[in-house]
């Protein structure tokens, strides 16, 4: 992919998969305004990306208000001129079952993933439309957000949240020539190295040994260089004719995700549902097609 000549930002970019992100556009060549919380990751992020002979520059803010989202865009036009990609990838975690969540642990996820989306790619469409000469604006959803994950209720809602908005968005930008994707992502992070079933492949990427097929195919499971060239596909003028789609990526699996549709549909003889006729064709013609709930993983080989 070339990118040359294209302005990209990448929010929660100084390490993990944004950071990935941020390596990827700038390797293609395009400049990058790397965004984090602490200025010394933000730094160090830039520092390794130039020495690797990309553009970039730090914008130390946290993602979640308006004015962060406009400083973010102020940043990328003051210095490089323009703007041409948005990825919103900043998010935090906060986990605990729905009795002991807290307001605050709910607020804290949903200000930063959804809110944080909204009000950036708000001020990158802005922008973009302004330009007039189209965008890309990349979204990261989560595994979570399409089938749920136990503990999770703030992530879940935010990264579902996402989705929906993506694809509301691909529709009311189109006319401008921004396309709006979600991708969903699964690698080694800082979020997915507390999960169970993962540790052996987070220690065993940690320890530079390489990752069975098991793991990068079936668990679709990887580094976050795996996930990066995604993002740079879509950020690119190959993907002029994708818009609102929600692509999976991990190890070595690609996956194009469905949009939720009906599965089962029965009508009543012009007298509506009641809750008797109802429980009448329930269990013969909905209960077969009911949909199961978190990933279903594949068992790993002995």
């Amino acid at each position: 992919m070339d990118l040359s000549g294209k302005v990209a930002i990448v929010t929660g970019s100084g390490r993990g998969l944004g950071l990935a992100y941020a390596t990827e556009l700038a390797r293609a060549g395009a400049a990058v305004v790397v965004n984090d919380v602490d200025p010394a990751v933000a730094d160090e992020a830039v520092v390794s990306i130039t020495a690797a002979g990309g553009t970039a520059v730090a914008e130390v803010v946290p993602v979640g208000t308006s004015e962060a989202a406009q400083a973010l865009v102020d940043r990328a036009v003051s210095e490089f001129g323009r703007l041409d990609v948005l990825v919103n990838n900043a998010g935090i975690l906060r986990d605990a079952t729905l009795w002991k969540m807290s307001d605050e642990d709910f607020d804290a996820v949903i200000t930063t993933h959804l809110r944080g989306t909204f009000t950036c790619t708000r001020a990158a469409a802005v922008r973009m439309r302004e330009q007039g000469e189209g965008g890309r604006i990349i979204c990261v959803g989560s595994p979570t957000g399409q089938v749920g994950n136990f503990g999770q209720t703030n992530y879940a809602a935010a990264k579902a949240g996402i989705v929906g908005m993506v694809r509301t968005w691909a529709m009311e930008l189109a006319r401008a020539r921004i396309t709006v994707n979600a991708i969903v992502p699964v690698a080694a992070t800082a979020m997915t190295e507390t999960v169970p079933f993962l540790k052996p492949y987070v220690d065993a990427l940690k320890a530079g040994e390489p990752l069975p097929a098991f793991a990068r195919q079936q668990l679709g499971f990887g580094g976050p260089q795996d996930a990066a060239g995604l993002v740079a596909f879509l950020a690119s003028d190959d993907a002029a004719g994708i818009t609102g789609q929600a692509v999976g990526i991990g190890g070595d699996r690609l996956a194009l995700w469905s949009h939720p549709s009906e599965v089962v549909v029965e009508f009543a003889d012009g007298t509506g549902w009641s809750a008797d006729a109802i429980a009448g064709v329930w269990a013969d013609r909905f209960a077969p097609s009911q949909q199961t709930v978190g990933q279903q993983l594949p068992e790993s080989p002995k």
